[in-house]
C-alpha cells in the first residue's frame, strides 16, 4: 500500500460525510453509530480512494500482532457493519469494493466530484422495512403514501422542527426484551463446545437479573443453535425485539467473546462490541457485556442489579472448567430423561457430571454453583443412601458461600416443596428466587406449581403465564395447569402439543391418560397409557393391558395395569407408590387405593404435594381417611 495523502479533516462522499477529527459519519446531517473498527477501516479506505487496500494491511493496521482475534471472522463483522451503515452490498458495490483474495477498494465519489453513474442515495436493496411491506395491504400503502407525502413536506419546511428533532441525535430503538442466541465457538476444538454453552449460559443469567428487561429461557434459545432461521422470525417466534449474539474463542487461558446486539423486527444492528480477557476474569466479562447492552438500550437498573453486575471476582480456572463440563454433562442427562431407552445413557451422563460437580468443589470448596449442580444430578438420578437430606446440605452450602444464587434458592424451595412439605419455607425460597432472577422460567414455574397445590389458583395462573412467556411454546417441564382446574379440553391440547412438538417423552402421553380418563374418554385413555409404558420400557405391561381391554373392557385394562406395576415394584423397579394408587383409584378399588397412598406418605412420595387439587383424586374426596391424609401432610 502506497504512502498515505493528508486527507481533508472532512470526506464526503455522496450524501454521506466523515468527520475524521471526531470519528462520525454522517447521512444528510444525521450522525449514523459505526463501531469503531467499521469506522478505522473506511477511514483507511477514504485515504487510498480508488486503490486496493490489501487485507493484511488493514490486520497491520487495526489488529496489531499482539491481538487476540479471529482476523477473518473480525474483517468479514466489520466490512458487513460498514456495508449496513453505508446502505452498500457486496454484490452491487456503490461505495466498497471487494477484491477477492487481495483485499478491498472504496470507488465512490469523494468531497463532490460525483459520478454520474452512482446515484447520490442507493437503493437499499435489502431493506427488511421494504422486504416486510410487500405483504401489507393495498389500504396500507395508500395511508402510508399520504403519510410519507405529508412527513416530506414537513421534514422539508421544518414544519414543528420535525427535521431538526429529527437529526439533532440517533436514538436506539425501544427494546425491551431480549433472546440470547448460543454463542459460536470458534475454537478450533470441538470439544470446546461445553465453554461456548457456558458463556451464553453466564450472559443470559446476567441479563435476566435486570428486571425491566424480559429475557427468554435457555431451554428456549438453545434450540436455535446453528439455525439458519432469519433473525426477525426467530425474535417472533420468541416474543422478542432484540435479538444478541456472538461468537468465543479460546487460546489457552485468553478468551475473547463479540456480541451484538440486534433490533429483529429490521434486522438492524444496534450495538456490538468484542472483550478480551484472561480466562479467569470470564465472569466479569460476561457482567460487562450485560452491562454494555443494558446501557445502549437504556434500561432501568436498579441500584442492587448495578451492584450485582459490577461485582463479579475473578475464579479458579480449574473449578470453573469442572464446572462447565458438569453442567454440560447434565444437561444431556436431562434430554435424555425423555428419550426411550435411554436411561442407561442417561445414568452413565448423570455419573460423569457428578464427577465434574466433585472436582470443581475439590479445585475450590468455595465455588457455591458447583454444590448446586451436584445436588441437580442427584436429584435427577438415582440418590442411592445419599436421600434428600444430603441434597438439602449441599444447597445450604451454596447458599451459605453465595446468599444470592438464585438457582440455589430455587432447587431448595423445591426440595422443601415437593420432599420435606415445608410449605412456608418453599414459598420464601422460591420468591427470593425469582426476586434475584425476575426472568427465571423454572422459578415461576415451580411458583405456579406450589400456589395451585395451595389452592391459590389466581396467583398459580399469574405464574405460569409469566413462565410461559419467558419460556415460549413450553420448552421446560411445566406443570399442566388446566387439570388441577378441571378445564380438560385445554389440558388435552396443551399435551397434544407437546406430543406433537415430540417434547417429555413419555410424560403428555401419561398426562393426556389422566385427562382422558376425568372426561370418560376411557378407549383413547387405555391407548396413552399403553404409548407412555412403552416409551417407559414396559412393552409387555402394554400388551398385557391391550389383552385386558380386548377381554375385559376399561376395567380389564386397568386390573392389567395395577398388577404389572404391583409386580414390578416387587422384582425392585422404581415403580411410585402413588402410580398404583392411581391405578385403583380409577378402578373404584378405595382400600387397595389407600393403601397404597399411606405407602406413598410414608415415602414422602413428591406426587403428594397435588393431593389436594388433582382431579385423580376427586372420587376419594369424601372419604374420611382423605381429609385425614391432606392433614397429616399439613396442606393448608
Amino acid at each position: 500500500m502506497r504512502a498515505t495523502h493528508q486527507p481533508a479533516e472532512t470526506i464526503r462522499f455522496g450524501v454521506f460525510e466523515v468527520d475524521l477529527r471526531a470519528g462520525e459519519l454522517r447521512k444528510h446531517g444525521a450522525k449514523i453509530k459505526l463501531q469503531d473498527q467499521p469506522f478505522q477501516i473506511l477511514r483507511i479506505l477514504l485515504e487510498h480512494s480508488g486503490e486496493v487496500v490489501a487485507r493484511d494491511d488493514l490486520q497491520k493496521q487495526i489488529w496489531p500482532a499482539d491481538t487476540f482475534v479471529d482476523f477473518d471472522h473480525g474483517l468479514y463483522n466489520a466490512i458487513k457493519r460498514l456495508r449496513e451503515a453505508l446502505g452498500d452490498t457486496a454484490e452491487t458495490p456503490h461505495y466498497v469494493e471487494t477484491l477477492p483474495k487481495r483485499g478491498y477498494r472504496f470507488i465512490g465519489p469523494l468531497n463532490g466530484h460525483q459520478n454520474m453513474s452512482v446515484p447520490e442515495d442507493p437503493p437499499e436493496k435489502h431493506s427488511p422495512l421494504k422486504t416486510s411491506v410487500k405483504f401489507r395491504s393495498g389500504r396500507l400503502f395508500a395511508a402510508a403514501a399520504v403519510a410519507l407525502a405529508a412527513g416530506a413536506a414537513a421534514f422539508a419546511l421544518d414544519f414543528g422542527g420535525v427535521r431538526s428533532r429529527l437529526f439533532a441525535g440517533s436514538n436506539p430503538p425501544a427494546i425491551r426484551s431480549l433472546a440470547v442466541l448460543p454463542l459460536q465457538s470458534l475454537s478450533a476444538e470441538a470439544s470446546q463446545e461445553y465453554f461456548a454453552d457456558g458463556m451464553t449460559d453466564a450472559l443470559i443469567t446476567n441479563l435476566a437479573q435486570i428486571g425491566s428487561l424480559k429475557v427468554i429461557s435457555r431451554t428456549s434459545t438453545m434450540r436455535y443453535k446453528k439455525s439458519n432461521k432469519p433473525l426477525p422470525e426467530i425474535a417472533q417466534e420468541l416474543g422478542v425485539d432484540g435479538i444478541v449474539e456472538g461468537t468465543v474463542q479460546r487460546s489457552g487461558d485468553r478468551v475473547r467473546i463479540t456480541a451484538q446486539l440486534i433490533y429483529a423486527p429490521m434486522d438492524k444492528h444496534v450495538w456490538a462490541n468484542s472483550y478480551d480477557r484472561d480466562a479467569r476474569d470470564v465472569l466479569s466479562m460476561e457482567s460487562d457485556i450485560a452491562e454494555g447492552i443494558a446501557t445502549e438500550i437504556r434500561a432501568k437498573l436498579t441500584p442492587f442489579e448495578k451492584t450485582r453486575l459490577s461485582g463479579a471476582r475473578p475464579i479458579n480456572l480449574g473449578a470453573f472448567e469442572a464446572y462447565l463440563q458438569g453442567n454440560y454433562h447434565l444437561t444431556l442427562a436431562q434430554d435424555l430423561e425423555y428419550q426411550n431407552g435411554q436411561q442407561a445413557t442417561m445414568r452413565s451422563e448423570l455419573g460423569v457430571a457428578q464427577d465434574f460437580f466433585e472436582r470443581a468443589i475439590s479445585e475450590d470448596p468455595n465455588f457455591a454453583p458447583a454444590y448446586v449442580g451436584l445436588a441437580d444430578a442427584w436429584s435427577i438420578g438415582p440418590v442411592g443412601g445419599l436421600g434428600p437430606e444430603k441434597v438439602r446440605e449441599a444447597l445450604k452450602k451454596a447458599l451459605q458461600l453465595d446468599p444470592e444464587l438464585a438457582e440455589a434458592h430455587l432447587a431448595l424451595g423445591s426440595l422443601e416443596f415437593l420432599r420435606f412439605w415445608n410449605w412456608a419455607e418453599a414459598e420464601r425460597e422460591i420468591k427470593r428466587a425469582i426476586e434475584l432472577n425476575p426472568n427465571f422460567a423454572d422459578a415461576h414455574a415451580g411458583y405456579a406449581d406450589f400456589l395451585d397445590s395451595m389452592s391459590r389458583f389466581e396467583e398459580g395462573m399469574r405464574e405460569y403465564l409469566r413462565a410461559q412467556e419467558l419460556d415460549p411454546g413450553h420448552y421446560a417441564p411445566q406443570p399442566n395447569p388446566f387439570f388441577t382446574r378441571r378445564q380438560f379440553d385445554k389440558a388435552i391440547e396443551m399435551d397434544r402439543n407437546d406430543i406433537s412438538r415430540h417434547a417429555f417423552g413419555p410424560y403428555p402421553h401419561w398426562d393426556l391418560a389422566g385427562n382422558y380418563q376425568a372426561k370418560g374418554m376411557h378407549d383413547e385413555e387405555i391407548q396413552e397409557w399403553e404409548t407412555a409404558l412403552r416409551l417407559f420400557g414396559y412393552d409387555d405391561l402394554a400388551t398385557a393391558m391391550q389383552r385386558g381391554f380386548n377381554s375385559g373392557g376399561y376395567e380389564g385394562a386397568l386390573r392389567e395395569w395395577a398388577q404389572g406395576m404391583g409386580k414390578a415394584r416387587a422384582q425392585g423397579e422404581n415403580v411410585p407408590s402413588f402410580v398404583l394408587a392411581t391405578a385403583y383409584t380409577y378402578l373404584g378399588d378405595r382400600d387397595h387405593a389407600f393403601a397404597w397412598l399411606e405407602k406413598a406418605y410414608a415415602e414422602r412420595d413428591p406426587a403428594l404435594q397435588g393431593l389436594k387439587v388433582e382431579a385423580t383424586w376427586d372420587s376419594l374426596r369424601p372419604d374420611p381417611r382423605f381429609q385425614d391424609l391432606v392433614r397429616r401432610i399439613g396442606l393448608p
